[in-house]
């Protein structure tokens, strides 16, 4: 997928990225990041690693919501970059808006089938790329989210 961005006067090409932003359920959940409009700061992200992965992102990429912690693994919703990487503090931010939910969370024992997946790579990194591959693998396996096109109550 690709879509264009407008510099001074000139339209460029950019690729889509993807990427997965894990958290806890009890510290922000899904129902936290769908409330006040659906608009969050993404911050607090310490590791390098991860924030490197943050610095690439541009607008409109596409992340999955993963909930970590012992109660759940899951990827529960997709959520879309509205600002770039700033700097916050000491770490930095990007900012995220709630696109939709996903129509069936899919548990981290459902994605262990696929292969080449960064996330088994570096599991405790907080901020981690998709490739286009696996991102459709993985909404395939959800039966996509809410907002995507692909169901007649989408707008």
């Amino acid at each position: 997928m690709f879509e264009f961005k407008i510099q001074m006067g000139e339209e460029k090409r950019v690729e889509q990225k993807y990427f997965i932003l894990k958290t806890e359920a009890s510290e922000w959940s899904w129902e936290d990041q769908e409330s006040n409009g659906g608009i969050s700061k993404w911050d607090g992200v310490k590791n390098k690693q991860a924030q490197k992965y943050m610095k690439s992102m541009s607008l409109n990429d596409l992340c999955f919501f993963y909930h970590s912690g012992p109660k759940a693994r899951r990827i529960v919703g997709v959520v879309s970059v509205i600002k770039e990487w700033y700097e916050e503090g000491k770490e930095g931010a990007v900012d995220v808006k709630a696109i939709g939910q996903m129509r069936r969370p899919v548990d981290l024992k459902e994605m262990k089938i696929i292969s080449g997946f960064i996330l088994f790579k570096q599991p405790r990194l907080s901020v981690v790329p998709v490739t286009e591959n696996i991102w459709k693998q993985i909404c395939d396996m959800g039966g996509g989210y809410e907002g995507d096109g692909n169901d007649d109550d989408d707008e």
